[in-house]
């Protein structure tokens, strides 16, 4: 039961004075996609659709999730694939920087993604040289790439345009998870930090609080679709077991508020809000069995739009 995981660091310099939203997951996710796509397509002016190379495309397996002709089950539990990539922007609210600032942003990669690696890496380059964020004089600010590191060893550097090995860095999850909480068979008080908006769906509405059964549902939702579509397949765990014994867990404490982001979609043309959770909550009597559960979500985000950087949670026991 594992999926392969990846978290990357990219280091940049502005070499333009620059203005970014507040939330800038949306903005990064949005040239990244759009410079990937056109890094790799080889039959340009098409739409993906209808291209034939859509099987193999690295644009079309991270953006659009595609996935072939993969040996996956022909009922799965989760229909609809997810993405193979979850990028963290910077946390800071600032939205104006100058020249010569510098900034930092998280890739996370799953299972096959890791691979390409070097395509995401030239892709940011190449926003670097178009510019990132609103327009000044007709030009956005453009940055340079200084490097590319992942638990603290350089992988690149702009200095000598070189990738060194990254595989052995990749971990393996969950199973590096669960040895980590062996020692806590009883129950134990958790608290749950929202460090950005989290946006969970049950029964068809989005919630504006976090009971812990609702948690553990999208928790097991995220965990399965990773592992059935990135990873080693389908976990074998008992589902409606873990939601209802969720469901004695109660909470001690919250300071759970909805908050409004905005942001514009190209694709759709206009502005859009997303909201979400923030705050803390802390729950009491937790299970044991439920700790590895809460760590992968910790490392892979929750929740819908995590593409974004959204559902990034922290997990804390008291």
């Amino acid at each position: 039961m594992k999926v392969i995981f990846g978290r990357y660091n990219f280091s940049c310099v502005f070499e333009d004075n620059a203005a970014l939203p507040e939330y800038k997951g949306s903005t990064f996710r949005g040239v990244l996609g759009h410079a990937l796509k056109k890094v790799v397509c080889a039959l340009k002016r098409q739409s993906c659709e209808e291209c034939l190379l859509r099987q193999t495309c690295v644009y079309a397996f991270v953006f659009e999730g595609v996935h072939g002709s993969g040996p996956y089950p022909e009922k799965k539990r989760i229909a609809a694939p997810p993405n193979a990539y979850v990028i963290e922007p910077p946390l800071e609210t600032k939205t104006m920087y100058e020249a010569g600032e510098s900034f930092e942003f998280t890739l996370l990669l799953f299972g096959k993604a890791n691979e390409y690696l070097p395509y995401f890496i030239y892709a940011m380059e190449q926003i670097g040289r178009t510019g990132i964020g609103r327009r000044t004089n007709g030009k956005a600010a453009g940055f340079a790439l200084s490097a590319v590191c992942s638990s603290g060893r350089e992988l690149y550097s702009c200095t000598t345009r070189q990738m060194s090995s990254f595989q052995e860095l990749q971990t393996n999850l969950p199973d590096d998870l669960i040895g980590e909480y062996q020692g806590h068979a009883g129950k134990c008080t958790v608290k749950i930090t929202l460090s950005t908006p989290l946006r969970l769906k049950y029964r068809s509405r989005l919630e504006p609080d976090l009971p812990f059964h609702v948690l553990i549902r999208a928790g097991l939702r995220r965990l399965s679709s990773l592992l059935t579509y990135h990873g080693s397949g389908e976990p074998q765990l008992d589902y409606k077991g873990l939601v209802h014994r969720a469901m004695d867990v109660q909470v001690m404490e919250s300071s759970i508020r909805w908050f409004d982001w905005r942001r514009y979609s190209n694709r759709q043309e206009q502005a859009m809000f997303m909201g979400g959770m923030v705050g803390e909550v802390t729950y009491a009597d937790v299970p044991g069995e439920y700790l590895p559960i809460l760590s992968f979500c910790q490392e892979v985000h929750l929740g819908k739009q995590t593409t974004f950087g959204l559902g990034k949670i922290e997990v804390e026991l008291l």
